[in-house]
């Protein structure tokens, strides 16, 4: 059974030193080739990830950082092999799982009021710890163009070839051509066309 979270990089929040932690990491192949897998890509070149984690008040943690990433896909419109670059912005702050509740309320209070801006709700840290690679993995999966082109790729509908037994009269002339009678109605002869009075 392939794994969701096939990149784990997990940090010990207990363990941040007080003036912050650095993490710069990238994916082995196996990884790499599990994550394609289980975003359906057909392949991923590379990957790396950088991260700063700063402890803040209340057992929060802000962490900052970029995903970097090459992967392989299949153009929509030419079916081409082709290769996108990825470049996300990471900056979240974490917040232990007790506290996610009551932040969240802070949240929606904010989005009430119009002079405030809204701010993120926190991410929830689990067991003490933060996975920066699902972090990783997470930003690179919403970065993915689900319809990707190669930049000179056109669509162009097939073209229309015009059939002339498509007309609408088509039926009729058929049935003209046939041999069949015209559904034109005959004026019934008139005895009076032979000139008697």
């Amino acid at each position: 059974m392939k794994s969701a979270d096939p990149w784990r990089v997990p940090v010990v929040v207990a363990q941040i030193p007080d003036t912050g932690l650095h993490r710069a990491f990238e994916a082995s192949d196996a990884v790499r080739a599990a994550m394609a897998d289980v975003a359906g890509l057909r392949e991923i070149m590379s990957a790396s990830a950088s991260f700063d984690l700063t402890l803040k008040s209340g057992g929060r943690v802000h962490v900052t950082g970029e995903v970097h990433a090459r992967i392989g896909q299949t153009c929509v419109v030419t079916l081409d092999p082709i290769e996108n670059e990825i470049d996300e912005l990471i900056d979240l702050m974490f917040a232990p799982s007790e506290q996610i509740r009551s932040l969240s309320a802070l949240v929606d209070e904010a989005a009430q009021s119009e002079d405030e801006e809204v701010p993120d709700p926190p991410e929830p840290i689990v067991n003490d710890v933060i996975d920066l690679g699902r972090l990783a993995t997470d930003a690179l999966f919403l970065a993915i163009d689900p319809y990707p082109r190669r930049p000179d790729a056109t669509f162009e509908p097939p073209a229309e070839i015009i059939d002339p037994a498509d007309h609408p009269f088509a039926a009729l002339k058929t049935l003209q051509s046939n041999g069949k009678p015209s559904l034109a109605k005959k004026r019934p002869k008139s005895s009076n066309d032979d000139g008697d009075e």
